[in-house]
């Protein structure tokens, strides 16, 4: 649990948490203690979650400057940022890159964790014990055939993550990353522009993670005493040893 460190419960903010790993990472946390925030493009989403398990939702879009700052302004406080809004789009090799596919990725995934942080960063440290964690991927670690853009957009995430670390040394905010490998939600569907065949193949043949595996993870970084800093966890299915090494049955 999430123990005693005030008299009202810590405030968790959740982007992306819509569907997948960010709506199970808000569940877990509301049933650890945690008041929870909810926070994505599909409002109507998130209304449901929040009024299921709890807490509050409000619209956000993390590639548009006027959303985030509508969003934190609805915030008197904050103790944990789950950056969890990302995703990759298309599987293209670099001679066939869609520059424009590039953009919303590194828009969404680097930009959308700076904006999110830099925003909730004087909440974060006036909690006394922030915490932020970076949802990012194994593609951070390991480029793979057709992932460049994608790839270059998690290698991006880690390298601020790393940084945040840095700056942040000998102040009150813990910085976390975790990076899953294969985790059966919309990502693939999103990747592959809705052809769901296509995104099912992915998963064919081995057991992937699920979005609770992942939500897991999160709940035991940020429960953590306060003096504990989980500083990164690459966290895969038995099924898989790397970004495209993987094995299937039959």
């Amino acid at each position: 649990m999430t123990g005693s460190r005030s008299s009202r419960p810590r405030l968790a903010v959740i982007t992306g948490a819509s569907s997948g790993i960010g709506a199970a990472t808000a569940t877990r946390l509301a049933q650890e203690g945690f008041e929870v925030v909810l926070g994505a493009r599909r409002a109507e989403r998130i209304e449901r979650l929040a009024s299921r398990i709890g807490g509050r939702s409000h619209p956000l879009d993390v590639t548009d400057d006027a959303s985030v700052e509508a969003f934190c302004a609805t915030l008197d406080r904050c103790d944990v940022l789950v950056n969890n809004a990302g995703g990759a789009i298309g599987l293209e090799p670099v001679e066939e890159a869609d520059l424009a596919d590039w953009q919303q990725m590194f828009d969404t995934n680097v930009l959308g964790v700076a904006r999110m942080t830099r925003a909730l960063l004087p909440a974060l440290v006036a909690s006394g014990d922030g915490h932020v964690v970076v949802v990012g991927s194994i593609a951070a670690h390991e480029p793979y055939p057709g992932g460049a853009g994608y790839n270059a957009a998690k290698f991006g995430v880690r390298a601020v993550v790393g940084v945040l670390r840095q700056e942040l040394l000998g102040r009150p905010v813990r910085v976390t990353e975790i990076d899953p490998g294969m985790v059966e939600t919309e990502f693939s569907l999103v990747r592959f522009r809705g052809d769901a065949e296509r995104a099912s193949r992915v998963y064919e043949g081995m057991t992937p993670l699920t979005p609770e595996d992942v939500a897991d993870c999160i709940a035991f970084a940020v429960t953590r005493p306060s003096h504990v800093n989980i500083d990164q966890m690459i966290v895969l299915a038995r099924d898989q040893a790397g970004a495209r090494t993987v094995h299937r049955r039959g």
